[in-house]
């Protein structure tokens, strides 16, 4: 026809932009590209891609607009571009075209317009080792078996690859699961062309090495939505804690961390990377909180694995004590220490600010959990907080883990916020008492729900005179069906969340509500009988429940 080009794009090179004039349509032949929508002074959001035999560009050439967003190679890619000139004449010879095509540019449409954040599943990896000295070849061996629990996946090593021409990666990808290119220590012809042919970079290096820069080439550009996404492997020696997190995330710019140091993080770095990883959000609820014990006791005993988790106060301080690495008996033994063999909710304060100081829950914090950073934990951690400056949920992923636990469960009135930079925080149970919706932002996989807080928090009589002499209130006997300052402080301080709780547990692929109401929120001393609530409830769901948590065993 004379319209119609055939010719290849390096990954990363742009194919058109937003608000270009429409010019032609393409159709790719292999490889994928990647569809950005450009925003004003942000970075480009990232909401969909076409891969091999799907096209692009003609909602434009249709509708004569201007073009609606940026697209660019994800992958080395092979192209056929079909002009304007020869689009029209394509649809004059062919009319019987134009509804089909009609009835695609409006599915697309549909998609483009849903407001949910497109969150791409990586299928080919790159594996950029920080040195020579490291063992990448057995990172490589042990990371492909661990995807083989998902589907067909091979390595791709330089020797594998010489002198293949461009279509043999489109062969390779279009007969596998996933890829995994193991690139050289250092900048080389074969690390740039395994960093253009892939969805997602995986920078390994030794956790106890000082941080530093990645031989990355300079023509592959910094950690952005239009590049391929670069997430930091930190390999660990036996025993030995994670330390230094924030200093190679700040070096690296990678968009995430994963600590490995067993097989069993192994298999979940592989989860979390395919979308297949389990992530847990546990709900703020004062004392009705220590179900989330049982919650997790269930969920470990039925064989559910657990790579992610989040909470808000109470759940937040549980969350943590997972995210620690505590076995069982250190989580139950180190909550009764701190919340009912003392009692954290007793240094009073002169109330200008809050009923209580907060040093004793401060103090306590910082003896169970020392000066661990959240960044240096085993497992992904994240707490919420309210910030009252911005008026927001703040979930917060760096910094010292107690100082966050002390603001999340910083309820207004009953203990003095924390103040960060210049911000307020308080519990973060005021705006969010539930934060699924931060966990499934991630886009990591499944996320359980459990939340404590939706049963009724007290009653009082109906006959109840609270309307009596405030003598009689300090010495005398406390009235039955009469809450107290505290209670009603503390129920005052999340119950705006409560709707929210409702809407954000939709998002849940399971969520987990034990029968609480005769625990009182405030009733420490009811630790054990919350710990089997929460344990008997949620091994009765996942007996019962008609919804399986999708293909993370397969």
């Amino acid at each position: 026809m004379g319209e119609i080009d055939w010719f290849v794009l390096p990954g990363g090179s742009l194919v058109c932009r937003q608000g270009d004039a429409p010019d032609a349509l393409y159709v790719v032949i292999s490889g994928a590209l990647g569809v950005f929508r450009e925003t004003a002074g942000g970075p480009a959001i990232r909401i969909g891609d076409i891969n091999a035999g799907e096209t692009v560009g003609e909602m434009a050439l249709i509708t004569g607009g201007r073009r609606t967003a940026t697209v660019r190679a994800l992958r080395d890619s092979e192209l056929v571009r079909l002009s304007h000139a020869g689009f029209e004449a394509l649809l004059d010879r062919h009319p019987r075209i134009a509804v089909p095509l009609a009835r695609f540019v409006a599915e697309r449409l549909g998609r483009a317009q849903d407001n949910r954040r497109y969150l791409p599943r990586p299928r080919t990896f790159a594996l950029l080792p920080r040195d020579a000295g490291l063992p990448a070849a057995a990172f490589a061996d042990a990371f492909a078996e661990a995807l083989r629990r998902f589907g067909g996946t091979e390595i791709v090593t330089s020797e594998l690859a010489a002198s293949q021409p461009l279509d043999w990666f489109h062969r390779m990808e279009g007969a596998c699961d996933y890829l995994v290119y193991l690139a050289d220590p250092a900048v080389s012809a074969w690390t740039r062309l395994c960093l253009r042919q892939v969805d997602c970079i995986l920078m390994v290096g030794r956790g106890a090495d000082p941080p530093g820069t990645w031989p990355i080439p300079e023509e592959i550009a910094p950690e952005t939505d239009t590049g391929p996404r670069r997430e930091l492997v930190l390999l660990h020696e036996a025993g030995r804690r994670p330390a230094g997190t924030a200093g190679w995330l700040a070096a690296t710019g990678a968009a995430a961390a994963h600590h490995v140091q067993t097989p069993a993080d192994m298999g979940r770095l592989a989860r979390a990377l395919t979308g297949r990883a389990v992530g847990v959000v546990l709900s703020g609820g004062g004392a009705r909180g220590f179900a989330h014990i049982g919650v997790i006791r269930a969920l470990k005993q039925s064989g559910m694995p657990i790579d992610l988790l989040g909470g808000t106060s109470m759940g937040a301080v549980v969350a943590a004590s997972v995210a620690m690495g505590w076995d069982d008996r250190e989580i139950v033994e180190r909550n009764r220490r701190s919340f009912v063999t003392t009692n954290p909710l007793s240094d009073f304060t002169l109330p200008v600010v809050s009923l209580f100081g907060g040093r004793k829950v401060a103090e306590m914090l910082q003896r169970e959990f020392g000066e661990v950073l959240i960044e240096d934990l085993p497992l992904p951690f994240f707490c919420v907080t309210a910030n009252l400056t911005q008026g927001r949920a703040d979930a917060q992923r760096q910094g010292l883990l107690w100082r966050w636990l002390r603001a999340s469960v910083a309820i207004p009135g009953v203990l003095r916020p924390v103040f960060d930079q210049g911000q307020v925080h308080v519990d973060g149970g005021v705006i969010n008492n539930l934060p699924v919706d931060v966990m499934r932002g991630f886009g990591r996989g499944p996320v359980i729900g459990v939340d404590v807080g939706a049963d009724p928090a007290f009653t009082a009589a109906a006959d109840a005179d609270i309307d009596i002499p405030l003598w009689q209130r300090l010495f005398g006997r406390r009235r039955r069906g009469i809450p107290n300052i505290l209670q009603i402080l503390w129920r005052s301080g999340t119950v705006n969340s409560g709707a929210m709780s409702r809407a954000v547990g939709e998002q849940t692929d399971l969520l987990i509500q034990p029968a609480l109401e005769s625990i009182d929120m405030l009733n420490w001393k009811d630790f054990d009988r919350a710990i089997e609530a929460g344990y008997a409830h949620t091994m009765r769901v996942l007996d019962e429940s008609p919804r399986p948590l999708p293909d993370t065993f397969q």
